[in-house]
Formats: structure tokens, C-alpha cells, sequence
């Protein structure tokens, strides 16, 4: 649902320092999503989404979603533009603020498009009217003698036309159109929406005049580098800084103690030895002439590789029943002709954006102000307000571009640091992290491991089918002790696989939290899709039967499921995935010596995806050749905004597959940087190929993360199809493989 209303002059003054002799309109929407926080009352219009018309006839767009490479910017361009038949030229977008009036602002879980492309198209058309309206009586003709055209209304009759911009004064005092008499384009008229878009920020991108977190500069603001225990929740027990202190530009050095969320919310941020300085480099080099001594902390006989063991271990014993288990699935094993077991395991893995994070707070008397790059600026806003009993309305949170964010950025710890140490030098202060920071002392995505045993019946199909999954849980993060896997999370693949199966149980298993859990690109999607679609490939091959018809014969009949939700599941749309991208690699077709082919598919975000990939092998050296995939998502805003998300995705998921992987030792992170945890390479890049179904009459769906929990399965099914060799664990990395 979604409500427009005028707003005026003073409240837009008020809100974001701007002034105006135009038309303002806001929206206000709501979400499918629960976790949007209220956006009004019965008595107050608290709008979220904002345009403004001006008289020179520039529009400006209030965004309140992070731009991080995923092109909201243009996508809500395109909506506004398409339905106030603008010209794309006059319209730019402002970044907002954090602020509760924007409803929910993280930017993640691939819902942006889908929470306000309706609102923002009705916003465009009832501008539209307003001119149209407006024009019609200064001609003193019928509205319906009258079209807008590229920032015109024109009168269809004599052709004559007036400037949108000439409108605007007359039009800001027009009633806004009754949300039931807005009509919205048909598809077929679309002129933006749908077509393949140049970004909106593109001037700034290429003149590098794009503003990210550490661009940022303040007169007499200072640089940190903070020095963290090497074990997660481990303090300071001793330091000595002398050395530090002696280093040309270090200022002072100051301990900060860890900051401890309250249960239920908030991330807090882990303490440490800060080095303050007068540039990045001496706050660097001055953390590195550090000696402390740490009091480790429970954690620190935590060992990866131990807790694997543990992990798998309980997976082969009974864990918790989850809902939505059918059938009797021991029943099913009993009669089956063929039963097959498998163990699936994903590490600890790390976001490593670009961007390492990193923010610049100035906390002044009763007020602060910080600059960051963040997913979730209003999280950050409420953490400073708590933590440092400050009013939020004196708080000001400013988002900058996002150099990658891959959920790390969602988790406001490195803020809260930057806001502690501005109170202690009173000053300015820019925190920024190194990456070895970023990978030793993130909230890293979970390990997993899952036991499946399936059964085949005496017709080849699958009869029975046990799924059980141990993983640390993100809940753990704002719930000390919760140790097993939480619904949300178990509904990311796990509860709802996309397959028709008459006896299937899933149990949850026990996996306790010694790092900090976050969510990644994609979240337990990873696991799933890894599991679940590795699974079906050996049980296709135990079969006897072609992988993808396997697939089609588990999805079953055309069926729909939640009819009454906004996005119900399909499972046409999933068959029509995994045909096109069977069609567009060409399935079936006699492959060059020591290649190999493998399927995926995923249901994730609400999108539909299936993807398969072509490997090369020679003596354990792997090439991955060719990435086909295709998506359902709905409507789509940008065609080429959308495949660069699936591109992104191919190479993300590819560096998951190949090389992803975080360890511990006596409770130490110990892989470093790059070197350590390599990330995909431009040789080992391959073609990507991505096909849109076209489904425009559709909600628009996901985008950023659907792409990337098939890749790592599809190149494991590759792999056995070139040799015969299953791969049930990643990184490949580890299984003895070499990559070019």
C-alpha cells in the first residue's frame, strides 16, 4: 500500500534543509517485510520516498536506500521519469539521511525495487495529472485534450505545449489525485522501465567526484587505527605504547573498552588499543608498535576444524523436528530400491567489500554527526543514541556511497568506534580499518554442515528425503545461547526447497556461536543451495536419469503456493528457468574432452534462478569456462542493471566456491588478506552469459543475491561430470585443486 500526499515548504525545509517553489510530493509505504519499522499513525503522513519539481524544471529525488553499486539511484530514476513522461536529463537524486521517517532504510535482502517501485511510479503519475491538470485549465480545455511528452504537456488539438517547469507553481496548489483514479502504464508503453539504462551517477563514478566514507574530510579532524584482540570478545589485559607514541604524526593512544549490546538489538563494537593521528599512514604504523597483552577470553580455545568434526558429528544423530515435515520417511527408506547418504559442508566465510570499513563521527557537546558508508544508517543512528545518551533527533547519520557492502555494512560497529573515540579526543575522527581488520574481526557469515539421506523408488523418482543442518545462528549475535539455526533462517532453502517430495523431514541441529554471526550476500541461501542442489545431482545419477529432467520431475506439476501473498511460489516459473538456461547451454550436447557440465537452481528473494556451468580439467588444474543463467524476476526496471547483478553474483559465488574459507586457531582468525583469502581473479573469470525471462506483468523480485547460492553446486556437479569426482565440501581450494 502506498499513500501520496503534498508536503509543505516549511516540513521540506525542516526535513532536509531545502527550499522550493515547485510541486512536493511524499509517499509513505508499507512492507511485506515485518521488520519495517512504523511509518505513521491514523493522524500523521509520514512519508518516506520524496520528489520535488522545481520551476527550472529539475526534479529531485529523495533516496532512502544506499547506492552500493546496485543502482537503486537509476532504478527509482526510471520509475519517476517513465510515469511523469520525463526527461531523464532534468532529474537528479539526493542521498537521505538516516531518519525513521524513511520506514526501514537497510539496504538488504534484495527488496528495495520490490518495496518501492509501485509508490514511486504513482508518485511520477500523479505529478503527471497535477501538470496535465493544470495545463488544461490555463488552455481552458477537457484534461482529455491533453498528453504529457518529454517535460511538456501538450494540447492535442492545436499541438501547442508548455514547459513542465512553467507549471509547477500553479500545479503545487492542485489536490493530488485519489489513489484509485492514478492509472499507471501498461507494460507496452513503457519508455525507462524495463529498457537498458546508463547509471544516474555515472558523471560522478568517472570524473571521481563520487563521495565514499573515506573521502570524507573535516577541518582539524583526526585518524584511528584500533588494535582488537585477536580472539572475538577477548580485552585489553596490558599495553605498552611508547613506541607507537614515538612515530611522526601519532598523537595519543588511547584504550577503548568493548561497547555490549543489549540483548535482543544493536551490534555494539569490540574495544581494543586506539592509535590517534594526523593521517591514516601513522595511525597504521602506529598500531603496529603496539604491545599488548590480551586476556583471551572464553573463546579462545575455539578451533574451525575441531568444530567441524563436532558439527558433522551431530548431524548423523536425531536433532529438533522442524514444521513442514510430511510424510514417514523411514517408511520410504524401508521400501526404497536405492537409499544415498551424503555430508555437505560450507566454512566460515568473510564479505571483504573493496571498501574496508570505516566512518567519521564529530561528537560536539549535545549533538553528533557521522559520515559512513552504511547499509542501515537508521540501526547506526539508534546504536549512538543508546549507547551514548544523546537525543536521536541530535543525531545525524550521512550516508556516503558504499565501495561494496555484501551485508557487512548493515552491522554499524566500526561507527559506534568512530563516535567513542570523537567523545574522548573531543574532535573529529575518521576510524578506518585495515583489511586485515576486516577479515579478523568481521561478523562472519556461518559454517554449515548438512547431512541428506534420500530414497529412490523402484520408478527412479525420489520417494524419501532427510535433510538435517547444524549452523552457528545470526540471532547469536543479539541472543547469547541461541544455538540452534532460527526460522527465518531455515526458511532460506532449507524449510522451503522448491521440490515435490511425499515423505520429507527436516531437523534442526545444535551449533553454538565463538565468532560474531552475520548475514552475507545471499545469507543461508549458500548452504541450501549447495546441499540441496548437490544432492540432487548424485541422486539423479543414482537414478540413472539426465539431471535436468531429474530436476523437472522433482519440482512436479504446475502448482501455485501462498495464491493470497504478494509473491507466491510458482513452480512454472522455476521449470521455465531451468529450461531456458538447459536450452541456452545447450544441455545434452557432446562435450570437448575433460569438460564437464553442471545444473543448479535456487528460489531465493523471490526470484527464480537456475544457472549451469561448463569446467575444464587437466590434472586437477580447473577451468570454469561458461556460466549460463537465467532469471524470473518479475518486472524488470534496467535489463543491464540486472545482468551486471548477475554477473556480480557468478563472480562472487565463484570466489565462495574456489577459495572461500575463514579458520581458527586457540580462537584467532588466521587468514590475513588477499594473499590468504583470494578472491576471484580477472584470469579466472569466464563468460557469463545471462537471459531475463520476460514476465514484465509480475512484482518485481530480487536481484543482487539470487545469483550467487547456485554457483558453487553447479561447478561441483561440472566437476563429476568431467571426472566422477563428488565434491560435498567447499572451498575447492582445499580438495586438491589448482584454478586458472
Amino acid at each position: 500500500m502506498s499513500t501520496i500526499q503534498k508536503i509543505n515548504r516549511r516540513d521540506f525545509v525542516k526535513i532536509f534543509g531545502l527550499t522550493s517553489t515547485g510541486i512536493i510530493l511524499g509517499c509513505s509505504i508499507s512492507s511485506d517485510n515485518k521488520n519495517f519499522l512504523p511509518i505513521a499513525d491514523g493522524n500523521t503522513f509520514s512519508p518516506n520516498l520524496f520528489i520535488e519539481i522545481h520551476k527550472d524544471g529539475k526534479i529531485i529525488l529523495i533516496s532512502s536506500r544506499s547506492e552500493m553499486g546496485q543502482g537503486i539511484k537509476t532504478s527509482l530514476t526510471s520509475a519517476i521519469a517513465d510515469e511523469l513522461e520525463a526527461d531523464w536529463s532534468y532529474i537528479s537524486v539526493k542521498q537521505a539521511i538516516g531518519h525513521e521517517k524513511y520506514g526501514n532504510q537497510n539496504t538488504d535482502g534484495s527488496r528495495s525495487v520490490r518495496t518501492i517501485l509501485e509508490p514511486m511510479r504513482k508518485m511520477g503519475a500523479a505529478a503527471k495529472m497535477m501538470l496535465i491538470s493544470t495545463a488544461a485549465k490555463k488552455w481552458n480545455i477537457s484534461e482529455r485534450d491533453c498528453k504529457a511528452e518529454n517535460h511538456y504537456v501538450i494540447n492535442t488539438k492545436t499541438n501547442e505545449k508548455i514547459f513542465y517547469g512553467d507549471l509547477v507553481e500553479l500545479a503545487s496548489k492542485v489536490e493530488i489525485p485519489a489513489d484509485e483514479t492514478i492509472k499507471l502504464k501498461k507494460v507496452a508503453d513503457f519508455k525507462y522501465i524495463g529498457k537498458t539504462l546508463k547509471s544516474i551517477d555515472l558523471t560522478d563514478f568517472t570524473h571521481g567526484t563520487a563521495k565514499y566514507g573515506m573521502d570524507i574530510r573535516i577541518p582539524n579532524m583526526k585518524f584511528a587505527a584500533i588494535a582488537r584482540c585477536p580472539v572475538t570478545f577477548g580485552t585489553v589485559k596490558s599495553v605498552e605504547s611508547s613506541n607507537a607514541e614515538k612515530i611522526l604524526g601519532v598523537e595519543k593512544v588511547i584504550q577503548l573498552d568493548r561497547i555490549v549490546p543489549p540483548v535482543g538489538q544493536f551490534f555494539g563494537a569490540l574495544g581494543g588499543v586506539a592509535v590517534i593521528a594526523n593521517n591514516t599512514w601513522s595511525a597504521f604504523q602506529g598500531k603496529l608498535s603496539l604491545n599488548i597483552e590480551w586476556n583471551y577470553g572464553e573463546n579462545q580455545t575455539f578451533d574451525t576444524e575441531k568444530f567441524k568434526e563436532v558439527l558433522t558429528k551431530r548431524v548423523h544423530e536425531k536433532g529438533k523436528l522442524v514444521p513442514g515435515s510430511i510424510g514417514n520417511v523411514s517408511k520410504a527408506f524401508d521400501d526404497a530400491s536405492k537409499v544415498i547418504e551424503a555430508t555437505y559442508h560450507v566454512p566460515f566465510l568473510v564479505h571483504t567489500p573493496m571498501e574496508v570499513p570505516n566512518a567519521t563521527a564529530w561528537f560536539q557537546e549535545d549533538k553528533v554527526e557521522v559520515w559512513a558508508p552504511l547499509q542501515d544508517p537508521q540501526t547506526a543512528r539508534a546504536e549512538i543514541a543508546h549507547f551514548f545518551e544523546i537525543p536521536i533527533e541530535k543525531i545525524t547519520v550521512n550516508v556516503t556511497f558504499l565501495g561494496g557492502g555484501f551485508g557487512r555494512k548493515s552491522k554499524s560497529d566500526f561507527v559506534v568506534e568512530a563516535v567513542a573515540l570523537s567523545k574522548k579526543i573531543n574532535a573529529p575522527v575518521q576510524v578506518v580499518w585495515t583489511r586485515e581488520d576486516d577479515v579478523k574481526h568481521s561478523f562472519y557469515h556461518a559454517t554449515s554442515v548438512q547431512y541428506l539421506k534420500g530414497s529412490i523408488d523402484k520408478n527412479g523418482l525420489v520417494s524419501g528425503w532427510l535433510q538435517r543442518v547444524a549452523m552457528p545462528s545470526i540471532v547469536s549475535s543479539f541472543k547469547p545461547m541461541s544455538d540452534y539455526a532460527s526460522g527465518f533462517e531455515l526458511g532460506q532453502g532449507f524449510t522451503n526447497n522448491p521440490y515435490l517430495i511425499e515423505n520429507f523431514r527436516l531437523e534442526n541441529v545444535k551449533a553454538e556461536a565463538k565468532l560474531r554471526i552475520g548475514w552475507m550476500r545471499s545469507v543461508v541461501h549458500i548452504h541450501s543451495g549447495f546441499a540441496n542442489n548437490s544432492f540432487v545431482d548424485e541422486l539423479a545419477f543414482a537414478a540413472q536419469k539426465d539431471p535436468v529432467q531429474f530436476h523437472l520431475d522433482l519440482i512436479g506439476d504446475d502448482r501455485i503456493i501462498g495464491g493470497k501473498s504478494n509473491h507466491p511460489y510458482d513452480s512454472k516459473r522455476m521449470k521455465n528457468v531451468l529450461n531456458d538456461t538447459a536450452k541456452n547451454a545447450k544441455w545434452g550436447r557432446k562435450l570437448p574432452e575433460n569438460h564437464g557440465i553442471g545444473i543448479a537452481i535456487h528460489y531465493s528473494f523471490y526470484s527464480y534462478v537456475a544457472t549451469a556451468v561448463e569446467v575444464s580439467l587437466i590434472n586437477n588444474k580447473v577451468k570454469v569456462e561458461h556460466i549460463w543463467t537465467t532469471i524470473d524476476c518479475g518486472l524488470v526496471l534496467n535489463k543491464d542493471n540486472v545482468i551486471n547483478q548477475l554477473e556480480g553474483a557468478a563472480i562472487f559465488g565463484m570466489s565462495l566456491a574456489l577459495f572461500g574459507k575463514i579458520t581458527t586457531k586457540e580462537g584467532a582468525v588466521e587468514q590475513n588478506n588477499f594473499f590468504d583469502y583470494p578472491m576471484t581473479r580477472m584470469k579466472h573469470a569466464p563468460k557469463i552469459t545471462v537471459h531475463i525471462i520476460d514476465n514484465m506483468s509480475k512484482p518485481p523480485t530480487g536481484v543482487g543475491e539470487p545469483g550467487v547460492p547456485l554457483i558453487a553446486p553447479a561447478i561441483c556437479n561440472a566437476i563429476f561430470n568431467a571426472t566422477g569426482i563428488r565434491i560435498r565440501q567447499i572451498p575447492l581450494i582445499d580438495q586438491g585443486f589448482d584454478f586458472e
